[in-house]
């Protein structure tokens, strides 16, 4: 995101970060990473990625990639080729909206919105829009298991939603190590355990979804630098989409040029 109240939390992070301090509970959930065990990643392939893509929520369906992008008159949904990194269909969200996190439920794709606290229901093949749901507060990131819906919405908390009626059912707190973990961003839902990208650091939380706890961390430093991302800009590590078929893992960023297929290894 670009306000400015986030950019200074994330300026925050990274200097408690760099110093190797522990930041008081509440500034960050990433300055406490070190506490669950910190694993890493092999680089198996990389494919295009558009680099004016604000990307905001990504998931995998029938060999193609699914990406949202944010932004007000920027925000878009789309459905990308993963090899060629174009555009095999797309539509474009009212400029009035800031576009957030996707997920697919059957024959529907949801998206949500920043602040305006509603979230749209499309066709999935046409991407006509069909519906419309609301929540209460901010809507960062949606996944899915095969029962419920995961929804993080920039706090150290998750909730769980109904996949037909989009109401809440409950939530966890994510802690690492009774810490709790903010700026919970864009999800993925990765055999039986939750992924979540932290806004403005360079690691993905592992988390338990029926307790909150973290289990572990995933650096990804090294593919942050590969992308070319500044690090004090808007093109953070942002994007996790899964192929359960596969058995890939992908990883981008907002305005990387780059798509990352890793496999994760274990902490040291």
């Amino acid at each position: 995101m670009t306000l400015l109240r986030r950019s200074l939390g994330g300026l925050l992070a990274a200097v408690v970060l760099g110093l190797g301090l522990v930041a008081p509970a509440g500034l960050t959930g990433c300055a406490q990473a070190a506490s669950a065990p910190v694993g890493g990643y092999t680089l198996v392939k990389a494919y295009p990625h558009d680099t004016t893509a604000f990307t905001e929520g990504l998931f995998y369906r029938d060999g193609f990639l699914y990406e949202s992008t944010g932004l007000k008159g920027r925000s878009l949904i789309r459905k990308v080729n993963l090899e060629t990194g174009f555009s095999e269909a797309e539509r474009i969200v009212d400029s009035r909206y800031f576009g957030e996190g996707i997920v697919d439920w059957g024959k529907r794709l949801y998206e949500l919105t920043w602040t305006d606290e509603v979230g749209f229901i499309y066709d999935i093949d046409t991407f006509e829009k069909i519906g419309e749901f609301s929540y209460s507060g901010e809507g960062w990131a949606l996944t899915r298991d095969d029962k419920r819906l995961y929804m993080s919405d920039g706090t150290s908390f998750i909730r769980f939603l109904d996949p037909d009626t989009l109401k809440e059912t409950g939530r966890i707190e994510v802690t690492d190590h009774g810490v709790p973990v903010r700026n919970l961003n864009e999800l993925e839902y990765v055999k039986g355990e939750l992924l979540a990208n932290v806004w403005q650091t360079t690691r993905i939380a592992r988390i338990n979804p029926t307790t909150g706890q973290v289990t572990g961390w995933i650096e990804l430093a090294g593919l942050a630098k590969a992308a070319g991302a500044s690090g004090n800009g808007d093109d953070v590590l942002n994007g996790i989409a899964y192929d359960a078929k596969g058995d890939r893992l992908f990883v981008t960023g907002k305005l990387w040029p780059k798509i990352f297929e890793i496999k994760l290894t274990p902490s040291q």
